[in-house]
């Protein structure tokens, strides 16, 4: 039977070493694994974190090694690509950081030295590139040697686990087919069992085909979050009459259907997607996570009464995959092509997508697979795009008949785009109410698809804004208050709620996570989309939100709590409850109570004087928080950015007329404004095309938050931005524009009127 040990622990790194080393290195740090060398520079912003080669190393010897005729390394996630040395010899190259990967060991000595060289360099050909997070370098999951006899499963065929479970129901039962494949399957026979509750429920032996079909009576369905079900085929190789290798997985027996009109379909009921996507790093650790880790995020979206994850934006670890298998949560797995197609990325797309599929075949909470997420920036029409994506349609169709294929679309995207077709269902990422637009234009954005296409299923793959420590009574787009995202997510829930042909909605993001090129919010690094902080230690009021509309265990919450000092009269106190009924009480005197409407938010305007004990109570629950009446507003309140070149006392801000001050949206509301927007466009190019000078390129473009825009691209993403003020989106743009720039912009608006109101 095979042996599997896990070689975590005692390895050697060094991130300036220049070449695999000869002998075991006695000068180089001494660490465990998971390890990234990008979890500190990968998070404090500045897009300058540390991407090139750097190497591991760890001495094995032959009689600690597990027992078997062959031994394969299995290394699980490896950022990005990597080449791995046995005893001086490079035996495998692999590229693509999210999936796992083995190789057969050679020749096994007394004594042995393991090395790898692991590159996560910038490049043209292995995605991703061009992303909104932090690409960490490092082997970050686990490292096994799988000790095997000669005839064995397969451990060649794309780190996958050697077995294929393909359930169909049929009537009250389910018939299973259990594929194997097996190196060197002459003379052998297979034995597959399935089991439930510990016990053989069925049981078959076949010695041609590698696959059998086994019946399950009265079969027990994998059931989502209400009754997640899991049986365990299990296969055993057999030669000679003699059982020598053994390999099981677990599995679900479910149906599913996504319907243009009605949504999700979970075993021939209506079952609604509403969930978050998420992200997998923490602090100091980047993506070198540890079963509690994975845990504790899973805990934290079943608690927010999420039934579906976007698992963005590559392959996750096959912990959190079970993880969700074993809680009834469905899932959207997809490979890292986004952005930014790249024509000589085209292999790795179809080996990263071979890799996703194979690995994760078994999993009955996955039901799409995600060729692509917002590869469009830079134009839908590229023919070479086009072509990508049909092959990968076709190769997910060729590998797994049982689910369909989605793509995660950008706002810029027009609806009638040939790309926009390819895939089985569609989502789109739109942000109306955050990078542009208002958040009413969701909902009627959907409507149009919708009535122009009704036979293709369409979702939310993101939405979301961004919140830190900041706050105000008057939330306003743009402002990274925690008011204001909780009032966006408001305004989403009641438009979702309102449209269930939406086959899956997806918050982005559950947890803020890093993106090292960010430069907005006063926190460089950052993406603060987040429901719950980096840390996983605070849940935002959003949060609160959506547990109130998705989560039927009883809960009542006030909102706001850290924003105690108000310097209004009257202040608006927002409680999240899924009781029928909230009363809230200042100092013990009752404010009024609230049967609960439509939507499970309610509203109290409440007098602030002094200092107030706010308590709401829904039935037995209760939650309390403070205010306190001042005089001026409390400036540890009001965002503060790090690396802003300009004051605020420095913009002049003549009366009735705009400056940098003004969004976007309303300067070009005017015919002056338009052109003067016109103009600073001008000076914008004018800047693209003194920085190719500069840099000896031609048509470089500008890199944004570590994104390298052409002016094309930059004229698809202008209609997002129109809700942001000019002077945040020269903070966007990361210092590439001086203050004198900037004030000069600021005095070409000074000079164009406002409309008069």
């Amino acid at each position: 039977m095979r042996n599997i040990q896990i070689i975590n622990s005692a390895w050697l790194f060094s991130k300036s070493a220049k070449a695999v080393p000869k002998t075991l290195p006695t000068d180089w740090e001494q660490l465990n694994l998971p390890f990234t060398w990008n979890g500190k520079d990968g998070q404090d912003g500045g897009n300058d974190y540390h991407r090139g080669t750097c190497y591991f190393a760890k001495e094995l010897k032959a009689d600690e090694l597990p027992d078997g005729e062959e031994k394969y390394l299995q290394f699980d996630g490896v950022n990005s690509s990597c080449e791995v040395f046995w005893n001086g010899k490079s035996i495998t190259k692999h590229d693509g950081g999210y999936s796992s990967f083995r190789v057969k060991l050679p020749e096994v000595k007394k004594e042995n030295l393991l090395c790898v060289a692991v590159d996560n360099s910038p490049n043209d050909r292995v995605y991703p590139q061009n992303a909104d997070f932090t690409f960490y370098g490092g082997i970050y999951r686990d490292v096994s040697v799988i000790g095997v006899p000669e005839n064995h499963f397969d451990l060649d065929y794309y780190g996958a686990p050697g077995i294929m479970v393909t359930p169909e129901i049929d009537g009250k039962d389910a018939v299973v087919e259990i594929k194997t494949f097996i190196k060197d399957d002459d003379d052998c026979k297979v034995k597959y069992e399935i089991i439930a509750e510990g016990e053989v429920i069925a049981s078959c032996v076949e010695d041609e085909d590698d696959k059998a079909k086994i019946r399950i009576e009265n079969v027990h369905l994998w059931d989502g979050i209400k009754d997640p079900y899991l049986y365990t085929a299990k296969a055993t190789l057999i030669v000679d009459g003699k059982e020598i290798d053994e390999i099981s997985t677990r599995f679900g027996c479910r149906t599913f259907e996504i319907d243009p009109k009605k949504g999700f379909i979970l075993n021939g009921r209506e079952y609604p997607l509403r969930g978050v996507s998420r992200h997998q790093d923490r602090p100091d650790i980047g993506n070198a996570l540890l079963p509690e880790h994975h845990k504790e995020d899973l805990e934290l979206i079943l608690e927010m009464g999420a039934n579906t994850i976007r698992l963005a934006h590559y392959q996750h670890s096959q912990a959190f995959y079970d993880l969700c298998d074993e809680a009834g949560l469905v899932l959207w797995a997809e490979i890292p092509y986004i952005s930014k197609h790249m024509p000589n990325g085209y292999d790795n797309t179809v080996s990263q997508m071979k890799e996703l599929v194979a690995q994760n075949y078994n999993h009955p909470s996955i039901v799409v697979w995600g060729l692509s997420n917002e590869i469009t920036i830079g134009g839908a029409a590229d023919p070479d795009l086009i072509r990508n994506h049909k092959k990968l349609n076709e190769l997910c169709h060729e590998m797994d008949s049982t689910r369909p294929t989605t793509i995660a679309s950008v706002t810029m995207c027009p609806i009638d785009a040939e790309y926009v077709h390819i895939s089985d269902v569609l989502s789109y990422n739109h942000y109306f109410g955050w990078y542009g637009g208002t958040t009413d234009m969701n909902g009627p954005w959907f409507d149009e698809f919708h009535k122009k296409y009704p036979n293709k299923a369409i979702g939310i793959s993101e939405y979301g804004c961004e919140a830190l420590d900041w706050h105000t009574s008057t939330p306003t787009q743009g402002d990274y208050t925690e008011e204001y995202q909780a009032y966006y997510h408001e305004e989403l829930i009641k438009q979702i709620a309102e449209r269930p042909y939406l086959w899956a909605t997806h918050v982005w993001n559950m947890f803020d996570f890093a993106a090292d090129a960010r430069a907005e919010g006063g926190e460089n690094g950052m993406n603060h989309k987040g429901l719950v902080t980096f840390d996983r230690k605070y849940k935002k009021d959003s949060f609160y939100a959506y547990k109130a509309w998705l989560n039927p265990e009883p809960m009542v919450h006030i909102c706001s709590k850290r924003y105690i000092d108000r310097v209004e009269d009257t202040t608006r106190v927002t409680v999240y409850s899924n009781c029928d009924e909230v009363e809230l009480f200042a100092n013990g005197v009752s404010v009024g109570k609230q049967a609960k409407g439509k939507y499970p938010f309610f509203y109290f305007e409440v007098k602030n004087e002094g200092e107030t004990t706010l308590t709401a109570k829904a039935g037995k629950l209760e939650d309390t928080s403070t205010i306190r009446k001042v005089e001026t507003p409390n400036e540890a309140y009001i965002m503060k950015e790090e690396g802003d070149v300009i004051n605020w006392f420095e913009i002049t801000m003549p009366d009735g007329y705009f400056s940098i001050n003004d969004t976007i949206g309303d300067i070009m509301s005017t015919f002056k404004g338009k052109m003067t927007t016109v103009r600073i466009l001008l000076k914008v190019k004018n800047a693209f095309a003194s920085g190719d000078k500069k840099d000896g390129k031609k048509g470089g473009g500008l890199e944004v938050a570590g994104f390298q825009l052409s002016m094309g691209m930059i004229k698809n993403i202008y209609g997002m931005a129109k809700g942001f003020t000019v002077k945040r989106v020269f903070s966007m743009l990361g210092g590439k524009f001086t203050k004198e720039q900037i004030l000069e912009v600021n005095a070409m608006l000074n000079k164009v009127k406002k409309p008069k109101k």
